[in-house]
C-alpha cells in the first residue's frame, strides 16, 4: 500500500477516504460474508482494499458508495479498453448554473472559513473553463448539491469524503459528504482542499476516475479495476492512452493531499462533455 507520511489519501465516489491497513482490517469485519459474495459477483475488488460500512450502506474499493438497494439491481459490468479518462452512463442534462450550499460557522456540522475557501475555489476552477455548465455558492438552503460534514467518528475513521453521480433523469447528484478537518488536522492548504472538492464535483456531474481500470496507477499496490457497474465506465474521446500518476489528473483515484488542478486532458474530457 502506498503511502504519504503515515497515511493513504484515498479520494472516493465518489468519495474520498484515507485510513490505516489496520484501520482498514477492523472495518471490514462490520460487512456480511453475504455482502462481500455479492460485490465479489459484481466484479469489485474486496481483497486489496476491503469494503467497509458507511452511512447507509458501504464504501467500496475505498471510493465508491453504494447501499443494498444498489447491490439488489446490479448486473456485472463488460470490460472496457484501458484509455485514459472516462465518465458515467448518466450525464446532467441541460445548461445552466448548479447550485451549491455549505454551512458556515462553529457548530458541529459547520465548515470552516478555510473550508468554504477551499469550496469557492473549486468552483472556480470549473467555471473559468468556460463550459455549458457552471457552479454558483448560495448562501441559503436548496441548493442543487448540498454539502454536508461527516459525522465525528467517521472523520475521526479517517473518512474524507463521499459523493454519487448523475440521475436518470439528468439531475446531478444532490450532496457531497466531507470531511471538516482536512485543514487543522491534515495541514491541507486551500488549494489542496479544493482538489478534493473539486473530484467529488467531478463524481456528481459524472466522472469516473481517470485511473478506473487500473486504480494502482495512482494508489499504488496490486492492479484493481473498479469495474463499470451499471454506472457504467465509458471512454471519452480525445483523451490519450495510459494514466498516469504523473499528469496528476484531478479525477485519480488516489492523491497525496496536494493541488491538482485541471491538466490539458482533464479539460479536454470537460469540454467534450459539458
Amino acid at each position: 500500500m502506498k503511502k504519504t507520511i503515515s497515511f493513504l489519501f484515498l479520494l472516493l465516489i465518489g468519495s474520498g477516504v484515507f485510513y490505516s491497513c489496520q484501520d482498514q482490517e477492523i472495518e471490514s469485519l462490520d460487512v456480511s460474508d453475504a455482502v462481500r459474495g455479492q460485490l465479489i459477483s459484481l466484479g469489485f475488488d474486496v481483497i486489496n482494499q476491503a469494503p467497509i460500512k458507511f452511512d447507509q450502506g458501504y464504501l467500496v474499493e475505498g471510493d465508491i458508495y453504494l447501499t443494498d438497494a444498489d447491490l439488489a439491481t446490479m448486473k456485472q459490468g463488460d470490460k472496457l479498453p484501458t484509455l485514459e479518462q472516462y465518465r458515467t452512463t448518466n450525464l446532467v442534462t441541460g445548461t445552466g448554473t448548479i447550485t451549491m450550499y455549505a454551512q458556515q460557522g462553529t457548530c458541529n456540522t459547520c465548515y470552516s472559513a478555510g473550508m468554504i475557501a477551499g469550496l469557492d475555489a473549486a468552483i472556480a476552477r470549473y467555471n473559468a473553463q468556460g463550459l455549458t455548465i457552471t457552479f454558483s455558492r448560495i448562501t441559503t438552503s436548496g441548493a442543487n448539491i448540498i454539502m454536508t460534514r461527516l459525522k465525528k467518528g467517521e472523520e475521526a475513521q479517517g473518512i474524507l469524503g463521499s459523493a454519487g453521480f448523475p440521475t436518470a433523469t439528468g439531475n446531478p447528484y444532490n450532496q457531497i459528504k466531507m470531511s471538516g478537518v482536512l485543514e487543522s488536522k491534515y495541514g491541507l492548504s486551500t488549494a489542496g482542499i479544493a482538489t478534493i472538492i473539486a473530484h467529488e464535483m467531478g463524481h456528481c456531474v459524472g466522472f469516473r476516475h481517470t485511473d478506473y481500470f487500473d486504480r494502482s496507477v495512482s494508489c499504488g499496490g496490486a492492479t484493481s479495476n473498479e469495474g463499470a457497474s451499471t454506472v457504467g465506465a465509458v471512454l471519452i474521446p480525445g483523451t490519450p492512452a495510459g494514466a498516469t500518476a504523473t499528469a496528476k489528473s484531478w479525477m485519480l483515484a488516489c492523491t497525496d493531499g496536494g493541488d491538482r488542478p485541471f491538466n490539458t486532458d482533464d479539460r479536454t474530457a470537460l469540454n467534450y462533455l459539458y
